[in-house]
């Protein structure tokens, strides 16, 4: 499965993006999907997960209320909707998809995609 993620961006803080993530893969609506990051000399960290049918969602607690992971799986798309992005929001972020249900470990998710800058300035 080869997820392809949208490309990121500069932004200042409190502006908004979103980014989306693809596949060709027709099963990819059974899928649980997941998004991660990786700031600058950090390790990589959850940020949100979805069910392969959008019943289940989970983020981190630094981006609830400000980030939404959705899906729409007539698109083979899983998106991330960023809010209110903040400086710290600055990472290079995964998007990642697996057959094991939604999951904050990153060792559950088979495959990933690229990865995508985003960078906040203040």
């Amino acid at each position: 499965v080869q997820l392809q993620a949208s490309a990121g961006g500069l932004v200042q803080a409190e502006d908004s993006l979103r980014l989306s993530c693809t596949t060709s893969e027709r099963t990819f609506n059974s899928y649980a999907a997941g998004w991660f990051r990786q700031a600058p000399g950090k390790e990589r960290e959850f940020v949100a997960t979805i069910s392969w049918n959008g019943a289940i969602r989970d983020y981190a607690g630094s981006v609830k209320g400000r980030f939404t992971i959705s899906r729409d799986n007539a698109k083979n798309s899983v998106y991330l909707q960023m809010n209110s992005l903040k400086p710290e929001d600055t990472a290079v972020y995964y998007c990642a998809a697996g057959v094991r249900g939604a999951a904050v470990s990153a060792s559950v998710y088979q495959y990933w995609g690229q990865g995508t800058l985003v960078t906040v300035s203040s």
